[in-house]
């Protein structure tokens, strides 16, 4: 991708179609919020005929179900036209977070262990739920629903791809392990 190796992205929206023509884009976004893409600042763009380029982020806006995302470069509706069907990414480098704020690609397929080392399974998706997200594990056999509070959530070592949990009471059946 362009010297970019994929494993260096990640996928944040899709370029739908465009909007005036001062070369604005209207995305399927991915991200938590249109913030997202201001706070970044860039983007790289993989269009449809495999040329990717990187390119400043001018501004994103909530726009009906979408974002409209304005790219440095890019002043023409000629030119976004360019950008139809476009996948979007932000390289995981540019990403910031705080000190105890993890993103959900890297806690997705960490191992869950209990307070006593005791394996749960893998976590295969998050759900968001407007309040406390929930995190999916695959046990083998069935799927475990964690709040992922701090209450719960003991330790989140992602060196060690792992996250300790202490399980509230009657949250999961030991005997199914």
């Amino acid at each position: 991708m362009g010297g970019i190796s994929s494993d260096e992205l990640i996928l944040i929206g899709e370029v739908r179609s465009c909007y005036g023509l001062k070369g604005a884009l209207i995305i399927a976004s991915f991200a938590q919020s249109e913030d997202s893409f201001s706070e970044v600042g860039t983007v790289v763009a993989e269009k449809g005929s495999g040329k990717t380029g990187i390119y400043p982020v001018e501004f994103a806006r909530l726009y009906r179900s979408g974002v409209l995302l304005k790219l440095g470069g890019v002043e023409t509706r000629e030119g976004a036209e360019e950008f139809k069907g476009a996948r979007l990414y932000f390289r995981k480098s540019d990403l910031k977070r705080g000190e105890d704020e993890f993103y959900w690609f890297e806690i997705v397929g960490l191992e869950v262990l209990d307070t006593d080392g005791n394996f749960l399974g893998l976590i295969t998706r998050i759900l968001p739920t407007g309040g406390t997200d929930l995190f999916v594990l695959n046990s083998g056999k069935d799927e475990i629903f964690i709040p992922a509070t701090q209450e719960v959530i003991k330790e989140i070592d992602l060196k060690g791809k792992r996250i300790v949990v202490a399980l509230p009471e009657g949250l999961i059946d030991h005997d199914a392990f």
